[in-house]
Formats: C-alpha cells, structure tokens, sequence
C-alpha cells in the first residue's frame, strides 16, 4: 500500500514546509557535530525521506523540534517524523507521535491528517480473518472518527470507503468462527456468530451466506420456523443469490421430510387402531 500512498503524501507535506517562510537560525546549532541551520536539517531528512531512508528521515526530523523546538517548523517537523516512522512500517512509533501531535495541537489546521495517518497505521495492521482482528477494531474507531470529526475532509471521504472494507472483514471473521463451530457441532454458538453478522454487519457481502446459515442451523435443530423465516429475509433481500437458491432447496427437502414423518406417524396410529 506504501507505493500508491507514497508520492501525493509526501508532496502533501513537503508542500507545508515549502509554504512556510524560511527564517534564520543560530550558527551554533549542531546535529551529529555539524553545525546546521533547521532548513539544512529540513532538507537532509527530506532528501533521507525521498531516497527511502526512512528511519534516518525520522531521526532528522525530530532533531528540528530538539534544536529548534520554538520555530514554526517544529510543529510540522513532528508530522513529518510520524510520517517517516509510518513509510518505515514503524506503526506504534508513528501512532505514539501522532498521538502527541493531536494532544499538544488540537487546533492545528493539520490535525485532520494526523487522525488519518493513524488510521491508517491501524488499518495496514489488519490481519486475515483467522486471526486476532483487535487491530481490524481499532482502525474501524479511528476512521469512524475521522468522519465523525471532519466530516466535510477529503480524509473522511477516503475513511468511508475504509471503513466499509473493514466493516467486510469483521464481518468475515464472524463468519469463519461460525463454520469452526458448525465443523464441531456447535450449532447454537455457529448461530449466535451468524444472527451478529445479521445485526451488526448486515450490509456487507457476508449477509447472503449467513442468512443460508441460519436456515441450515435452524433446519438441523428442527426448528423450521425459525428456518422458514431466515429463508424469506434471505429469499426477499437477496432474490438472484445462489445462498437463496441453496436456502429454497433446503427448506424444500426439509418440508418433504416433515410431510413423510406426519404420514408416517398417521400410519402408525391406524395400525395402532386396527389392533386395539
């Protein structure tokens, strides 16, 4: 994902400290026993960031807040570190600093692209379905804040779509924990995981196989209501699904097997008559 976010990112910022007018700094500041000014400390952490040498791009950047922690490029220096730490796939060490960034200037004009460089430190975090997905649910808190906070930003127009395809892949480990329970007979714990993804996540591409779940469940425990109303809801959101299809089938043979048993059990009963 570092490629595609790689060049507007950094030109975004390189564009903030290019619009800040340069100032003139002590002779006697050093960084790695050579005296520099904090422009010439810029553009060796710039030139450190574009050749991918992340890590000292970050170490270069903090070194304009320690020498030069009144100046108007300490302020974006800590951005740009956090974004060094970020390409560096540095994700704690970048959150850490975006988080001070956010809690000593909440009123920077830049605050809106620190929430979202943060959700997306959570959101490249995000592991396959058949893992821990804690870090699935913080990056759904942080874009989910990003909208709620700057609701009018192109970040939050970008948070959507994120938080659409994270919403997918909780949905997704729901769904792998109940076909676990379904392989060990787990039929209630299995319908619990299908009735959430129902609930919580019912506008994901999940929902159709899940209502298909619920009929199967329900049909092995007998409770054909129950399986007859899973089966519409599926039958009527998801008309052209093969997860209906299946559902219609199933539901199908289930009334079959009911129909045989009452005329089996009538059978019986004249029989038990004729011998009484």
């Amino acid at each position: 994902m570092h490629h595609n976010l790689y060049s507007p990112l950094t030109r975004y910022l390189l564009i903030l400290f290019f619009s800040i007018p340069l100032y003139s700094c002590s002779s006697n500041d050093e960084i790695e026993y050579r005296e520099l000014t904090v422009y010439e400390i810029y553009t060796q952490a710039s030139e450190y960031l574009e050749s991918k040498r992340y890590r000292d791009a970050a170490i270069y950047f903090d070194e304009i807040e320690r020498q030069h922690p009144y100046s108007v490029w300490a302020t974006k220096s800590k951005l740009m570190s956090a974004y060094s730490l970020y390409m560096n796939n540095k994700y704690e060490d970048s959150i850490a600093a975006l988080d001070r960034f956010i809690q000593v200037h909440p009123g920077n004009r830049d605050v809106a692209y620190a929430y979202y460089l943060k959700a997306l430190c959570y959101y490249e975090q995000i592991s396959d379905v058949e893992r821990d997905q804690d870090m699935t649910e913080r990056a759904l808190i942080s874009l989910q804040d990003i909208v709620t906070r700057f609701p009018e930003s192109s970040y939050a127009r970008d948070a959507n779509l994120k938080i659409d395809l994270t919403r997918d892949h909780l949905a997704g480990k729901e769904m792998a924990v109940g076909r676990f329970y379904i392989e060990r007979r787990h039929y209630l714990a299995a319908i619990n995981r299908f009735e959430r993804v129902i609930n919580q996540y019912g506008d994901t591409t999940h929902s159709p196989e899940a209502l298909y779940r619920l009929v199967e469940l329900y049909s092995i425990l007998g409770l054909s209501e129950q399986a007859s109303k899973s089966a519409s809801v599926l039958g009527f959101n998801y008309p052209g699904s093969e997860w209906y299809n299946d559902a219609y089938s199933l539901i199908y043979k289930e009334g079959k097997k009911i129909q045989k048993a009452n005329k089996n059990d009538l059978l019986e009963k004249k029989q038990w008559w004729k011998f009484w």
